[in-house]
Protein backbone atom coordinates (compact mmCIF):
# COMPACT_ATOMS: atom_id res chain seq x y z
CA UNK A 1 0.00 0.00 0.00
CA UNK A 2 1.41 3.76 -0.97
CA UNK A 3 -1.16 5.72 0.59
CA UNK A 4 -0.33 9.23 1.71
CA UNK A 5 -1.99 11.98 3.61
CA UNK A 6 -2.43 15.57 2.56
CA UNK A 7 -3.32 18.41 4.18
CA UNK A 8 -3.91 21.47 1.78
CA UNK A 9 -5.23 24.83 3.33
CA UNK A 10 -6.05 28.24 1.44
CA UNK A 11 -2.22 29.19 0.38
CA UNK A 12 -2.80 25.89 -1.56
CA UNK A 13 0.39 24.43 0.20
CA UNK A 14 0.74 21.98 3.20
CA UNK A 15 1.52 18.83 5.13
CA UNK A 16 1.76 15.39 4.18
CA UNK A 17 2.65 12.30 5.32
CA UNK A 18 2.74 8.59 4.31
CA UNK A 19 0.55 6.66 6.54
CA UNK A 20 1.39 2.92 7.17
CA UNK A 21 -2.49 2.19 8.38
CA UNK A 22 -5.58 3.74 9.07
CA UNK A 23 -6.99 3.00 12.63
CA UNK A 24 -10.06 4.66 12.51
CA UNK A 25 -12.52 6.30 10.38
CA UNK A 26 -16.23 8.07 11.24
CA UNK A 27 -18.32 10.34 10.54
CA UNK A 28 -19.71 12.01 13.44
CA UNK A 29 -22.65 14.27 13.88
CA UNK A 30 -19.78 17.23 14.60
CA UNK A 31 -16.86 16.20 12.21
CA UNK A 32 -15.01 13.81 10.63
CA UNK A 33 -12.56 12.11 12.71
CA UNK A 34 -9.30 9.87 10.89
CA UNK A 35 -6.98 7.84 13.12
CA UNK A 36 -3.72 7.19 10.92
CA UNK A 37 -0.50 5.43 12.26
CA UNK A 38 2.52 6.57 10.43
CA UNK A 39 6.08 5.31 10.74
CA UNK A 40 7.56 9.38 11.43
CA UNK A 41 4.79 11.18 13.29
CA UNK A 42 3.31 7.79 15.46
CA UNK A 43 -0.33 8.13 15.24
CA UNK A 44 -1.62 11.18 13.95
CA UNK A 45 -5.64 12.57 14.87
CA UNK A 46 -7.11 14.13 12.03
CA UNK A 47 -10.45 16.47 12.47
CA UNK A 48 -12.51 17.41 8.78
CA UNK A 49 -9.05 16.57 6.96
CA UNK A 50 -7.11 18.84 9.64
CA UNK A 51 -4.30 17.30 11.80
CA UNK A 52 -5.28 18.04 15.52
CA UNK A 53 -2.37 15.88 17.41
CA UNK A 54 0.44 13.66 16.34
CA UNK A 55 2.56 11.30 18.79
CA UNK A 56 5.60 13.03 17.69
CA UNK A 57 4.95 16.54 18.78
CA UNK A 58 2.21 16.92 20.56
CA UNK A 59 3.58 18.16 24.07
CA UNK A 60 4.70 21.67 22.43
CA UNK A 61 1.52 22.99 21.99
CA UNK A 62 -0.45 21.26 25.38
CA UNK A 63 2.60 22.04 27.35
CA UNK A 64 2.30 25.44 25.70
CA UNK A 65 -1.11 25.98 26.09
CA UNK A 66 -1.74 25.62 30.06
CA UNK A 67 1.40 25.57 31.31
CA UNK A 68 1.71 29.53 31.04
CA UNK A 69 -1.13 30.59 32.27
CA UNK A 70 -1.45 27.88 35.14
CA UNK A 71 2.04 29.48 36.19
CA UNK A 72 1.21 32.85 36.02
CA UNK A 73 -1.71 32.50 38.30
CA UNK A 74 -0.29 31.89 42.05
CA UNK A 75 -3.37 29.45 42.65
CA UNK A 76 -5.04 27.73 39.91
CA UNK A 77 -7.54 25.59 41.75
CA UNK A 78 -10.69 25.11 39.38
CA UNK A 79 -10.08 24.79 35.89
CA UNK A 80 -11.98 24.92 32.65
CA UNK A 81 -11.13 22.86 29.13
CA UNK A 82 -13.43 24.18 26.68
CA UNK A 83 -12.40 21.61 23.75
CA UNK A 84 -9.27 19.41 24.13
CA UNK A 85 -10.89 15.77 24.01
CA UNK A 86 -7.62 13.98 23.26
CA UNK A 87 -6.65 14.37 26.69
CA UNK A 88 -3.57 16.35 25.98
CA UNK A 89 -4.02 19.92 27.95
CA UNK A 90 -5.91 17.76 30.82
CA UNK A 91 -2.44 15.69 31.08
CA UNK A 92 -0.11 18.89 31.74
CA UNK A 93 -2.69 20.68 34.09
CA UNK A 94 -2.68 17.66 36.68
CA UNK A 95 1.25 18.83 36.65
CA UNK A 96 0.10 21.44 38.78
CA UNK A 97 -0.49 19.87 42.61
CA UNK A 98 -2.49 23.32 43.37
CA UNK A 99 -5.42 22.07 40.42
CA UNK A 100 -8.82 20.75 42.66
CA UNK A 101 -10.91 20.07 40.14
CA UNK A 102 -11.16 20.37 36.21
CA UNK A 103 -13.72 20.21 33.76
CA UNK A 104 -13.77 19.45 30.75
CA UNK A 105 -16.43 20.11 27.74
CA UNK A 106 -16.26 18.33 24.68
CA UNK A 107 -18.79 18.22 22.69
CA UNK A 108 -18.22 15.27 20.31
CA UNK A 109 -17.67 12.36 22.91
CA UNK A 110 -16.43 9.89 20.06
CA UNK A 111 -12.79 12.65 19.94
CA UNK A 112 -12.71 11.16 23.58
CA UNK A 113 -13.03 7.80 22.71
CA UNK A 114 -10.61 7.23 19.94
CA UNK A 115 -8.25 9.05 22.49
CA UNK A 116 -8.47 6.91 24.58
CA UNK A 117 -7.68 3.91 22.30
CA UNK A 118 -5.22 5.58 20.15
CA UNK A 119 -2.99 7.89 21.99
CA UNK A 120 -3.00 6.62 25.72
CA UNK A 121 -0.19 8.23 26.87
CA UNK A 122 -2.27 11.93 25.66
CA UNK A 123 -5.45 10.51 27.07
CA UNK A 124 -3.84 9.15 30.55
CA UNK A 125 -5.64 11.88 32.49
CA UNK A 126 -8.96 11.27 31.59
CA UNK A 127 -9.87 8.96 34.23
CA UNK A 128 -8.51 11.40 36.93
CA UNK A 129 -11.19 11.84 40.06
CA UNK A 130 -10.53 15.48 39.91
CA UNK A 131 -11.86 15.74 36.47
CA UNK A 132 -15.29 16.20 35.24
CA UNK A 133 -16.07 15.68 31.77
CA UNK A 134 -19.22 17.43 29.96
CA UNK A 135 -20.24 16.27 26.68
CA UNK A 136 -21.70 19.68 25.39
CA UNK A 137 -21.68 23.06 23.95
CA UNK A 138 -18.53 25.01 25.44
CA UNK A 139 -20.37 28.15 23.75
CA UNK A 140 -23.54 27.48 25.89
CA UNK A 141 -21.74 25.65 28.78
CA UNK A 142 -19.91 28.86 29.55
CA UNK A 143 -22.79 31.09 29.61
CA UNK A 144 -24.30 29.10 33.01
CA UNK A 145 -20.99 29.96 35.01
CA UNK A 146 -20.06 32.63 37.23
CA UNK A 147 -16.83 33.45 39.10
CA UNK A 148 -16.45 29.63 38.72
CA UNK A 149 -12.63 29.03 37.61
CA UNK A 150 -9.47 30.67 37.79
CA UNK A 151 -8.09 29.62 34.40
CA UNK A 152 -9.85 29.13 30.96
CA UNK A 153 -7.96 26.78 28.39
CA UNK A 154 -9.75 27.02 24.87
CA UNK A 155 -8.72 24.03 23.31
CA UNK A 156 -10.52 24.30 20.03
CA UNK A 157 -10.14 23.33 16.29
CA UNK A 158 -9.96 26.17 13.61
CA UNK A 159 -12.48 28.67 14.63
CA UNK A 160 -14.65 27.55 11.48
CA UNK A 161 -18.34 26.30 11.82
CA UNK A 162 -19.66 25.82 15.18
CA UNK A 163 -16.21 26.44 16.74
CA UNK A 164 -16.38 29.94 14.76
CA UNK A 165 -17.80 31.35 17.76
CA UNK A 166 -15.31 30.66 20.33
CA UNK A 167 -13.33 33.89 18.41
CA UNK A 168 -16.28 35.89 19.48
CA UNK A 169 -16.31 39.11 21.68
CA UNK A 170 -19.42 37.46 23.14
CA UNK A 171 -18.00 34.33 24.17
CA UNK A 172 -14.82 36.61 26.02
CA UNK A 173 -17.99 38.30 27.45
CA UNK A 174 -19.16 35.46 28.64
CA UNK A 175 -15.49 33.74 29.97
CA UNK A 176 -14.74 36.70 31.78
CA UNK A 177 -17.94 36.28 34.12
CA UNK A 178 -17.13 32.96 34.33
CA UNK A 179 -13.48 34.07 35.81
CA UNK A 180 -12.71 35.01 39.44
CA UNK A 181 -11.37 38.53 39.83
CA UNK A 182 -8.01 37.33 39.11
CA UNK A 183 -9.07 34.53 36.48
CA UNK A 184 -7.16 34.09 33.13
CA UNK A 185 -7.95 32.77 29.54
CA UNK A 186 -5.89 31.26 27.47
CA UNK A 187 -6.40 30.35 23.90
CA UNK A 188 -4.89 28.92 20.55
CA UNK A 189 -4.67 31.56 18.36
CA UNK A 190 -3.74 30.19 15.02
CA UNK A 191 -1.04 30.86 12.46
CA UNK A 192 0.29 33.57 12.04
CA UNK A 193 1.90 33.20 8.41
CA UNK A 194 -1.11 31.18 6.67
CA UNK A 195 -3.88 32.77 9.06
CA UNK A 196 -3.34 36.33 10.34
CA UNK A 197 -6.54 37.25 9.85
CA UNK A 198 -7.85 34.75 12.90
CA UNK A 199 -4.95 35.91 14.64
CA UNK A 200 -5.79 39.69 14.79
CA UNK A 201 -9.61 38.33 14.98
CA UNK A 202 -8.86 36.77 18.12
CA UNK A 203 -6.26 39.39 19.84
CA UNK A 204 -8.72 42.47 19.08
CA UNK A 205 -11.64 40.34 20.46
CA UNK A 206 -10.16 39.48 23.31
CA UNK A 207 -8.79 43.57 23.90
CA UNK A 208 -12.66 44.12 23.44
CA UNK A 209 -13.16 42.60 27.08
CA UNK A 210 -10.24 42.07 29.12
CA UNK A 211 -7.42 44.90 30.39
CA UNK A 212 -4.65 42.91 29.48
CA UNK A 213 -3.98 40.98 26.65
CA UNK A 214 -0.59 39.29 25.01
CA UNK A 215 0.17 36.64 22.32
CA UNK A 216 3.19 34.34 22.99
CA UNK A 217 4.25 31.38 20.55
CA UNK A 218 5.89 27.76 19.99
CA UNK A 219 6.73 25.99 17.30
CA UNK A 220 4.25 23.01 16.26
CA UNK A 221 6.30 21.56 13.14
CA UNK A 222 2.62 19.47 11.56
CA UNK A 223 0.80 22.86 12.34
CA UNK A 224 0.43 24.76 9.16
CA UNK A 225 3.70 27.04 9.04
CA UNK A 226 4.82 25.78 12.28
CA UNK A 227 5.03 28.36 13.83
CA UNK A 228 2.09 29.06 16.14
CA UNK A 229 0.10 31.40 18.42
CA UNK A 230 -1.94 31.37 21.37
CA UNK A 231 -3.34 34.42 23.22
CA UNK A 232 -3.10 34.98 26.92
CA UNK A 233 -5.51 37.13 28.70
CA UNK A 234 -6.01 38.30 32.30
CA UNK A 235 -8.25 40.61 34.61
CA UNK A 236 -4.81 41.92 36.07
CA UNK A 237 -2.01 39.39 36.00
CA UNK A 238 0.74 39.93 33.59
CA UNK A 239 2.51 36.65 32.59
CA UNK A 240 5.89 38.47 32.78
CA UNK A 241 6.41 40.46 35.41
CA UNK A 242 3.66 38.61 37.57
CA UNK A 243 5.71 35.26 36.84
CA UNK A 244 7.58 33.65 39.51
CA UNK A 245 9.52 31.12 38.38
CA UNK A 246 10.30 29.65 41.19
CA UNK A 247 7.00 27.99 41.68
CA UNK A 248 7.80 25.57 38.55
CA UNK A 249 9.65 22.38 39.88
CA UNK A 250 13.42 21.61 39.05
CA UNK A 251 12.46 18.21 38.38
CA UNK A 252 9.60 18.47 35.87
CA UNK A 253 8.37 15.97 32.85
CA UNK A 254 8.14 18.56 30.48
CA UNK A 255 9.59 18.44 27.23
CA UNK A 256 9.17 22.00 25.82
CA UNK A 257 8.18 24.55 28.52
CA UNK A 258 10.82 26.09 31.09
CA UNK A 259 10.87 29.23 33.19
CA UNK A 260 13.32 30.81 30.83
CA UNK A 261 10.82 29.63 27.53
CA UNK A 262 7.96 30.79 29.36
CA UNK A 263 8.99 34.71 29.41
CA UNK A 264 11.13 34.07 26.22
CA UNK A 265 7.67 33.23 24.29
CA UNK A 266 5.98 36.36 24.58
CA UNK A 267 9.05 38.46 22.81
CA UNK A 268 7.00 38.49 18.98
CA UNK A 269 8.57 39.13 15.65
CA UNK A 270 7.92 41.79 14.38
CA UNK A 271 5.17 40.99 11.73
CA UNK A 272 3.60 39.33 14.59
CA UNK A 273 3.47 42.53 16.50
CA UNK A 274 1.85 44.17 13.40
CA UNK A 275 -0.93 41.61 13.79
CA UNK A 276 -1.93 42.92 16.85
CA UNK A 277 -1.55 46.86 16.75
Amino acid sequence: MDLWFKEIDASKSGLTFKVEKVLFSQKTPFQRIDVFETEFYGNVLVLDGCVQITQKDEFVYHEMLAHVPLYSHPNPRDVLIIGGGDGGTAREVFKHPEVGHLDLVEIDEVVIEVARRYFPEVSCELDNPLLTILPTDGIEFIKTKKDAYDVILVDSTDPVGPAEGLITSTFYHDAFQALREDGIIAVQAESPFFYPDWVTKIHQNLRNVFPLVKLYLSYTPTYPGGLWTFAYASKGIDPINDFDSSRVPSTTSFRYYTPSLHTASFQLPAFVQNLCR
